[in-house]
């Protein structure tokens, strides 16, 4: 039997707020366990929420960037639960008024097709503390820094057929986020994660089937892997004439696989009510509009542009555009050299493979786009080959100097002088008496591509110095006159 899969995702993304959603207490990673959470945070008696009105306008941010309705009145309700890090019991949370209503998000798929994903809702709320099982040994600790963090949970439709989608729906949400400034988007800090929920059902059927959740997956190649992981357990269980109950279960990175964690709660089992404690939120359309006056070029608007006016290709714009970060550092480059096409190939091409080598995001390259651009600007004005910026780019990455001091250190000056390329070029003709008869004796449409060996002997000659612009216009002078 023919499978299809459905899925649709719920992402939590932190805010980026200084303080929590309803307390003064600071949102920033890394601290001592259990040093930044207050009283209102852990819900003592006698205290009362107030609402970060940053949280607000970040929700409203993000819901005109997906063109979703806004929600001019929107309001807190109380989730009740038990966890250990839940000190109050219950997650405030929004559930029939969220701040972000229906909306839309346009990912692009391998072939080159665009697919729209609705976005149900998105709505804020709090998020809980951590449990800690490493160093207690046969015991729990519990941080409650993360209590009270402001969370965007962007709920999608389940409009996803396959892995490769969700990771590419979840992709353009995390270059939104970053664009809007609404989340740092940091995934191995927790600042986004999102919660899986897969089903199958026999192609060409309407109707669902029993679908399961996995949760907080925080990774890209997590995401693809647990999906395809549970995919296929549920395949193999209706198969052997078993059936999916909807539950909760965690994806285990070591063995590829998932496993069950809980059975899954529905609404009514969570006992929703409204929060006795906080007021329902009403914005005006004035507000609307003064955030939409904010809002910064989007990702798909600046790949057009990069397009138009800079003249990329699709691919290197829709690549560059799709982080933030990478798209600022290319456009600072690019601004001092004024070529665009040198500047995104070293972007996307050396400076990325020194990024990927040493597992490091472009904000914390160790080469500055200044630095960069100064680069190109030597290569331009043929001050080095390309085999010499390679080394250039490589030495300032080790912070090895400036990169003028960089060239005269390393000597990668390039010879342009034609009367220097022109006595290498003849020495390594005589040296290579055999290669020079294959080439005077060849036809002469296949003459250009022998020079290439050539070109390489006097690169050597040269230690890499020679100008490879004159070294081939001298070589073909040369050989041609021997023909």
């Amino acid at each position: 039997m023919e499978w299809e899969t459905v899925i649709g995702l719920e992402i939590h993304v932190q805010l980026a707020t200084e303080s929590k959603i309803f307390s003064g207490a600071s949102t920033t990673f890394g601290a001592e366990p259990n040093t930044q959470a207050c009283a209102v945070d852990l819900g003592l008696p006698g205290v009362l929420p107030v609402v970060n009105e940053k949280a607000i306008e970040l929700g409203v941010r993000f819901g005109l960037a997906i063109d979703a309705e806004i929600g001019m009145k929107s309001a807190f309700d109380r989730k009740n639960y038990f966890y250990p890090d839940l000190p109050k019991g219950y997650q405030t949370t929004q559930m029939d008024y969220p701040i972000v209503g229906k909306g839309h998000v346009d990912i692009e798929l391998e072939d080159g097709t665009v697919k729209r994903i609705g976005v149900t809702r998105a709505h804020l709320e709090e998020d809980a503390g951590k449990s800690l099982h490493e160093d207690f040994d046969g015991q729990s600790g519990i941080d409650l820094n993360r209590a009270g963090t402001p969370l965007l949970e962007i709920v999608s439709e389940p409009d996803i057929r396959s892995a490769k989608e969700a990771v590419a729906y979840v992709k353009k949400i995390h270059s939104l986020v970053q664009y809007l400034d609404v989340s740092d988007g940091n995934m191995s800090q927790g600042s986004m994660r999102a919660d899986c929920n897969v089903s199958i059902r026999p192609k060409g059927q309407e109707e669902f089937g029993t679908r399961t959740e996995i949760k907080n997956v925080n990774s890209f190649k997590f995401i693809e892997k647990a999906i395809n992981a549970e995919i296929e357990r549920q395949i193999d269980l209706i198969e052997d004439g078993g059936k999916v109950v909807q539950e909760t279960r965690l994806y285990d990175a070591n063995k590829n696989e998932t496993r069950s964690m809980r059975s899954k709660e529905v609404a009514n089992d969570y006992r929703y009510f409204p929060c006795p404690d906080l007021l329902p939120i009403h914005i005006t359309q004035d507000y609307v509009e003064a955030v939409r006056e904010s809002l910064p070029e989007l990702p798909d608007q600046k790949c057009e542009r990069f397009q138009n006016e800079l003249g990329l290709s699709h691919y290197d714009a829709s690549v560059i555009s799709a982080s933030r970060a990478m798209a600022d550092f290319f456009e600072t480059v690019q601004s001092k050299i004024d070529d665009a096409k040198l500047a995104a190939n070293w972007v996307m091409g050396e400076l990325s493979r020194l990024l990927n080598q040493d597992d490091k995001d472009i904000t914390e390259s160790p080469v500055s786009a200044d630095q960069l651009a100064e680069m190109l600007t030597r290569l331009k004005d043929n001050t080095i080959s390309s085999k010499a910026a390679k080394t250039v780019i490589e030495a300032l990455w080790a912070g090895e100097g400036s990169v003028d001091e960089i060239i005269e250190k390393k000597g990668l000056k390039q010879v342009s002088d034609t009367g220097a390329i022109e006595a290498i070029v003849d020495e390594v003709i005589a040296n290579c008496p055999q290669q020079v008869e294959q080439y005077v004796t060849a036809e002469p449409d296949k003459r250009g591509k022998m020079v290439g060996f050539f070109v390489g002997q006097v690169m050597k000659a040269s230690k890499g110095a020679a100008n490879p612009g004159q070294v081939n216009q001298v070589l073909k002078k040369k050989l041609d006159a021997l023909c």
